[in-house]
């Protein structure tokens, strides 16, 4: 295994899982340059010239390059990005579960943003916004044309300032401004709960820098209140990742010491690593392991792992090692295929370039990247099936996506699945609200949770008779 820098790998959230990074933080960037084109660098010195001299209107200099700088970056690939100061902050919080906002996951939709959920206990939850709520306005923005990150950036400030979001509930026919205090959010990514006797189910909805310690925290009081546990469910559904040594750790937790949880290979020998279950490939400063508070059991109990379109990145990480080493077994639809690994790499003290550096791999060396992780068994969403799943956006549907080493085939019928599920949500969005939201994950209305029990108890899973194994864009290394 290579010499390797201490990095945190984090995936930045957006509204659909196509804006998911995982990402490397480093404080240094390489000390070696590649030869410059000066032929067009020339060019491009040249076209800034004639852009100050004989534009219409003067131009700002610092907001030219800055534009010409992000416009190269996303050139590349989906997940590769230039921080500016301000969202080189943002990104920064990120990555503690901290930030300061109304405390609301959304999503978009018609070009409007659609509150999924608001978080329990922020402004937004006191404020009574729902899920399925449609924001239309900030302040006096309207949200039409707006991408998302514009919109998260203007729902965003300093604690204690006002936003005034103007609300269309569909189901309640109006339209109507709310206004909201921003505050600190801390979003909780760890849930649990003895669902029956014996058995238990455990939800990781990121991988933020205070996840391992909730996990192992959830995990002690699962085995205090079921020290004879039967069979676990490691719910990962819609988690779009997070910090790769969070990743490393929860699979660490259920593996034998020193195995292979993920490797990365890129163009560079600083991304080229081995990920172990050890202590040192896990722990991001010195101190306790936490993982040594955990019962012996936990390496043995029975595992089901429960995943689906909106897994991403780090959370492929856990399902493929756990997967790999036949450790658990993967249940639920194909995974996004986010196996591309970012490093951050600042180019001052408030910006940074976070490029694509490395793609990484299970340990038996299979890449995921625009594939993502076959489950074991496909389980629909409900009993009924899973309808939509073919509209769910992944990796290989996002444009200038990195193939997973080889050319690209498109499957045509894919378009005309597409189609059919666009008819039939057209269909679902007549019916009353109440109708179309899904059950919550963990109730006894969660099909897959119910599923997934049955595997572990040994009796009969409904597996799914439509969900297929989306084919890669690509053909295996």
């Amino acid at each position: 295994m290579s010499q390797k820098t201490k990095i945190a790998g984090w995936i930045a959230v957006g509204a659909l899982a196509g804006a998911l990074t995982t990402v490397s933080l480093q404080t240094v960037a390489r000390g070696t340059l590649a030869p410059l084109p000066l032929e067009e660098l020339q060019q491009l010195a040249a076209v800034f010239g004639m852009i100050k001299s004989d534009y219409v209107e003067p131009v700002d200099e610092k907001k030219l390059i800055t534009d010409a700088i992000s416009g190269m970056v996303a050139s590349l690939d989906p997940h590769s990005q230039y921080f500016d100061k301000k969202s080189f902050k943002e990104f920064r919080e990120g990555t503690t579960g901290r930030f300061v906002g109304v405390g609301i996951e959304i999503t978009q939709e018609d070009g409007l943003i659609r509150v999924v959920s608001p978080i329990e206990g922020s402004p937004a939850d006191r404020a009574g916004l729902k899920p399925g709520d449609l924001i239309t306005k900030v302040d006096d923005t309207a949200v039409k044309g707006l991408s998302l990150n514009e919109a998260v950036k203007r729902m965003r400030g300093e604690p204690g300032t006002k936003v005034i979001l103007t609300i269309l509930r569909r189901d309640e026919n109006r339209s109507f401004p709310v206004t909201i205090v921003r505050e600190e959010i801390r979003t909780q990514s760890v849930k649990s709960k003895v669902v029956e006797p014996g058995y238990a189910w455990l939800r990781l909805s990121q991988f933020q820098e205070r996840t391992v310690e909730d996990f192992v925290t959830k995990l002690e009081d699962i085995y205090k209140r079921e020290p004879g546990l039967k069979g676990l469910v490691l719910d990962l559904r819609n988690d779009p990742g997070g910090l790769l040594d969070a990743a490393v750790a929860v699979s660490a937790a259920f593996l034998p010491e020193g195995v292979t949880v993920v490797s990365t290979n890129g163009q560079i020998e600083e991304s080229k690593s081995i990920y172990k279950a050890v202590p040192e490939d896990y722990l991001r400063r010195r101190g306790a392991d936490p993982l040594k508070r955990l019962p012996a059991a936990v390496k043995s109990v029975p595992m089901v792992v429960l995943v689906n379109e909106g897994s991403a990145s780090a959370s492929e990480i856990v399902a493929g090692a756990l997967q790999d080493h036949k450790r658990a077994t993967i249940m639920g639809s194909q995974t996004f295929g986010k196996g591309s690994v970012q490093t951050v790499r600042p180019l001052g003290p408030d910006t940074a370039l976070k490029i694509t550096t490395a793609r990484y791999y299970t340990p038996n060396g299979h890449t995921i990247q625009a594939k993502g992780i076959v489950p074991d068994i496909m389980v629909d969403d409900t009993a009924e099936g899973s309808p939509f799943a073919v509209l769910r956006m992944r990796e290989a549907d996002l444009e200038k996506h990195l193939s997973g080493g080889e050319a690209e085939k498109k499957d045509p019928a894919v378009e005309k699945e597409r189609e059919a599920a666009l008819k039939r949500l057209e269909e679902e969005s007549r019916k009353p609200a109440a109708e179309r939201r899904p059950p919550e994950y963990g109730s006894d209305k969660d099909f897959p949770l119910q599923q997934a029990l049955a595997k572990l108890k040994g009796q009969p899973v409904k597996v799914s008779k439509t969900l297929v194994e989306r084919k890669d864009d690509t053909k295996t290394e």
